[in-house]
């Protein structure tokens, strides 16, 4: 069974990429948040991202292509973002996708180098 996250449960105002830019940022909720929860629950989890006022791109994208960066397998980034909630605002949803595809990208290419 999957742990839901809502992320209004920890701020109803996502903030910028980087803890240093400001509070509630992208890079602290993958670190506080996803990343402790996904540890505790083998990468079986669900977000609901509904609630909160507003994503910005780079909250977004850290928060999840972030994962990947941060060293998380395609296998589980994959499994978090088809287990994306958003009723509020579906586009979302695509929206990560893409920039977890643009980050997918991003790695290989630099495998090739």
């Amino acid at each position: 069974m999957s742990q839901t996250i809502r992320v209004r449960d920890y701020t109803l105002f996502p903030g910028p990429r980087y803890i240093r830019l400001g509070p509630f940022s992208g890079e602290w909720f993958r670190k506080e948040v996803l990343e402790p929860e996904i540890k505790h629950h083998q990468g079986a989890i669900e977000v609901d991202l509904d609630g909160a006022l507003g994503y910005g791109s780079s909250f977004l994208d850290e928060s999840f292509a972030g994962l990947l960066r941060a060293g998380y397998s395609v296998d589980i980034v994959n499994s978090i973002v088809s287990n994306l909630v958003s009723k509020e605002d579906p586009t979302l949803l695509d929206e990560i996708k893409i920039y977890v595809e643009e980050e997918l990208v991003r790695q290989r290419n630099l495998k090739r180098e």
